[in-house]
This record gives C-alpha cells, structure tokens and sequence, in this order.
C-alpha cells in the first residue's frame, strides 16, 4: 500500500472515530474537522497501545475502545477550555464564549 494511501485512510479513520467519540459526550463542541480528525487519530493510537500493553498483540485496540478514549479526549478538552487560563483576569470572560 502506498503511503498516500495510508495516510488517508488514517484521516477518514480519525475523522470517523473523532466524530463519534464527540457525540458520545453530549453539548456543544466547537471543534473544527481537522481538529475532530486527530482527537479521532488520537483516541485510536491511545486504545492501540493500551491493548498492546494488556494484550501484548498486534491486533489493535478496536473500534470501540478507540471512540472511548476519543470520548475520554473530548472530555478533556472540554474541561481545560472551561478553565480561566493563566493571566486572565476575573472580571473578563473568555473570548469565544
């Protein structure tokens, strides 16, 4: 398989996977598709590795646990994004909200 092609179909991958790891966490996520493609690319490495730690195999981590752990990133995000970030003041609300 050509690298081209491998390249892509990781990105549709991360792109499915991503966005079905942020409809399983319920609200408004504005998250652009690049930005949902990795969150996707991302949760799919993490399962990966963790069944290669708990398995020892090379079977992958599976569909599932992959749209968990994107899930658990999302999550994430959201609870860093809701955080006042350092050097903001009280009085101001974050831009964007």
């Amino acid at each position: 398989m050509s690298l081209i092609l491998y390249l892509l179909l990781v990105a549709i991958t991360g792109l499915f996977v991503g966005a079905l790891g942020r409809l399983a966490i319920p609200g408004r996520d504005p998250m652009t598709l690049t930005q949902t493609m990795l969150v996707g690319i991302a949760g799919s490495l993490a399962a990966g590795l963790l069944s290669l730690l708990i398995f020892h195999g090379r079977h992958g981590g599976g569909i599932l646990l992959s749209v968990l752990f994107a899930a658990g990133i999302v999550y994430l995000i959201r609870r860093f994004r809701e955080r006042p970030g350092l050097g903001s003041s009280p009085g101001r609300r974050p831009v964007g909200r």
